[in-house]
């Protein structure tokens, strides 16, 4: 309904020299018509300051055969959503001041049961003093209720589809980024062995080998799990101690890490647990050391610590690095965007971050950065710890 009592103040008419029509006489014909497709009126006259609601329009919101109900002019405003009465009154002020011909919105209000009904209303002024001030108004209510809540489930299940679909894309990301690095380290070790004339360093790396089989075949256990879990319906995460499976994934890199001469130090707590996807907290931890690594800075060593802190209940786990850094002035906007890359590094694909980043968010957390060229860059990744994804 419409704000009538702004009208009024509008109005500078000596209401004795006016004759109005009684609102609402003589409207049983039309209230016949209209009630038979339960689309409920309503009239307003501001001259005598008086609304009319149909029995229609008050059967929606559950006030049939109620004489009482209107005899406020703010009865209905009342009721309106307050998340939709800002809306509710621009959309009347519009129509009066002539900016739209029809005065049209849909709000919710609330039921005589305490519930809230959808309705689409809409009015027009149909009358105007000499000056030009609406003096009458007539609109109608239609129950719109079954179509937003059909368009709410539409919405939702398209939001599924499209939150199913990036899963599927990042599983995709996950398989290809993981099993490559497994493939890469397999193919660096054949190749030692291959080249290697020492009997000793031949068997060192056979057990390297046999380090990164176990490593793989884990890594893959993992994706089928993965494939299990999308497939039916959510599992509680597992229980993950974060200083364990870190050491598992240094193991991992163990190769990578001895060729670039890197320091990883493993600050966490070993008792410090959460419950999490297993194969995404490989992937994230994976890729934030793989990258200190990757991007190491020419003139030292490479060295990053993984450390975590609890805020406001949530686990925060921080990767810092010496490495090259990032220019965030120049790249931040898009330095976890897909095939983004920062540097000239010929082994950058700009798939790590995106990856990671959809992983994080997939369970209600997030990833930040801070960097600085030439000095280093930390990743903290924010992290809810419960039992269940939502």
């Amino acid at each position: 309904m419409l704000i009538f009592n702004k009208i009024k103040r509008l109005l500078k008419l000596d209401k004795a020299n006016i004759s109005s029509t009684t609102i609402g006489e003589d409207n049983s014909k039309w209230e016949l018509a209209v009630d038979i497709t339960n689309i409920g009126v309503w009239e307003f006259d501001a001259i005598i300051n008086k609304v009319y609601f149909s029995e229609s329009s008050k059967r929606i919101i559950g006030f049939e055969n109620d004489t009482t109900f209107g005899a406020n002019v703010n009865d209905w405003n009342n009721r309106v959503h307050p998340e939709d009465r800002d809306k509710y009154y621009k959309d009347y002020q519009d129509h009066l001041e002539g900016i739209k011909p029809l005065y049209i919105n849909e709000h919710r209000v609330k039921c005589k049961d305490g519930t809230y009904k959808w309705i689409l209303d809409k009015g027009k002024v149909i009358k105007r003093n000499h000056n030009g001030t609406p003096t009458r108004f007539l609109g109608t209510h239609i129950d719109i209720t079954r179509l937003i809540e059909n368009e709410i489930k539409i919405s939702n299940t398209l939001n599924l589809v499209s939150k199913q679909n990036n899963r599927l894309k990042n599983f995709a990301h996950i398989v290809t980024h993981n099993l490559k690095q497994h493939a890469s380290n397999f193919e660096s070790l054949l190749k030692l062995h291959e080249e290697s004339k020492c009997e000793k360093e031949k068997e060192d790396l056979l057990q390297y080998l046999k380090t990164l089989s176990t490593s793989l075949s884990k890594t893959i256990n993992n994706l089928n799990e993965i494939v299990s879990i999308q497939k039916h319906k959510p599992t509680t995460f597992k229980k993950l101690y974060l200083a364990e499976e870190t050491n598992k994934i240094l193991r991992m890199l163990n190769l990578v890490i001895t060729k670039s001469k890197a320091t990883i130090i493993n600050n966490i707590h070993p008792r410090l647990y959460i419950y999490y996807n297993a194969i995404y907290l490989e992937s994230i931890i994976q890729n934030l050391l793989t990258n200190a690594i990757k991007y190491k800075h020419p003139e030292r060593a490479p060295v990053a610590t993984v450390s975590t802190v609890i805020k406001n209940k949530n686990l925060q786990v921080i990767v810092s690095d010496n490495g090259i850094g990032i220019d965030l002035e120049k790249y931040g906007d898009s330095i976890f965007g897909l095939y983004k890359t920062f540097h000239n590094n010929k082994d950058s694909e700009g798939v790590g971050l995106y990856l990671i980043k959809n992983q994080i968010e997939t369970y209600g957390g997030k990833i930040t950065v801070e960097s600085t060229v030439n000095v280093g860059t930390t990743f903290t990744v924010t992290i809810p710890n419960k039992k269940s994804p939502d």
